[in-house]
């Protein structure tokens, strides 16, 4: 297991799910972390599940927030000492149905936080710290953002822009900062409670592994791209090999 002693990283979206199972592995492995996520009390608890405020500390806010962003970025700093590993793992999808009928201000919501949000992270990180010592980002994607995804389409749009945000983000921080993203199909979270809930056994199905993810398979595979000097610029797709399939 590859070591993150004495390192520091920020978690967003940390308090449940993906990504407070990427900061698992991470504390796992001897990191310190930051997590941001909107209700102090999930954060409280979060944090307390990690171990507590020796190797973690939570700062809540909306992440579409710039001021916010840039208190997570700062308490890092501040706190820990460093900033060597960025997760930007929030996303949001408030709407569901066709294109044609979205609402361009929800869509502009979706871009604003999932897209703009994560690339405002990654500048004040950028800034504070990874400019001048180097460091880690990952995406948390989805295979949304790989193919056509009807009814959740702007959600899609959205981690499409992600994934070449983070081939465009590689190239311009190369040499001394990685930039990777993953993306999952369905695991078996809150955020993604609707498209498994109640028949989950059908939904496998279409996983020649057997079964939906888990958010420690994310946290793993997670761990690993922040650690990998040499992989950047690529997006792991994590779908139990749905996307090998193909078409049923």
């Amino acid at each position: 297991m590859q070591t993150f002693e004495g390192r520091t990283a920020l978690v967003t979206g940390g308090s449940r799910g993906i990504g407070l199972a990427i900061a698992r592995s991470l504390v796992d492995r001897g990191a310190r972390v930051v997590l941001t996520a909107r209700k102090p009390e999930a954060l409280e608890e979060a944090v307390a599940s990690l171990g507590g405020p020796d190797v973690a500390v939570g700062v809540p806010g909306n992440a579409g927030d710039a001021a916010h962003r840039a208190e997570a970025v700062r308490t890092a700093v501040e706190r820990f000492g460093s900033l060597d590993h960025l997760v930007g793992n929030v996303g949001i999808n408030p709407v569901y149905g066709p294109m044609v009928d979205l609402e361009l201000d929800a869509f502009r919501k979706i871009l604003d936080t999932n897209v703009v949000g994560t690339l405002g992270l990654v500048q004040e990180a950028w800034r504070a710290w990874m400019g001048e010592h180097g460091g880690s980002v990952l995406v948390v994607a989805s295979v949304a953002g790989l193919k056509a995804s009807p009814m959740i389409g702007g959600y899609g749009v959205s981690k499409a822009a992600l994934i070449n945000l983070v081939t465009q983000l590689a190239v311009e921080l190369g040499p001394t900062v990685t930039v990777n993203a993953v993306a999952p199909a369905v695991v078996k979270t809150r955020f993604a409670g609707a498209l498994y809930e109640g028949r989950e056994a059908e939904a496998a199905r279409a996983y020649p592994a057997g079964r939906l993810g888990e958010p420690e398979d994310v946290g793993e595979a997670a761990a690993y791209l922040l650690g990998a000097g040499w992989v950047t610029g690529q997006t792991l797709v994590l779908d139990g090999g749905a996307l090998s399939r193909g078409p049923a």
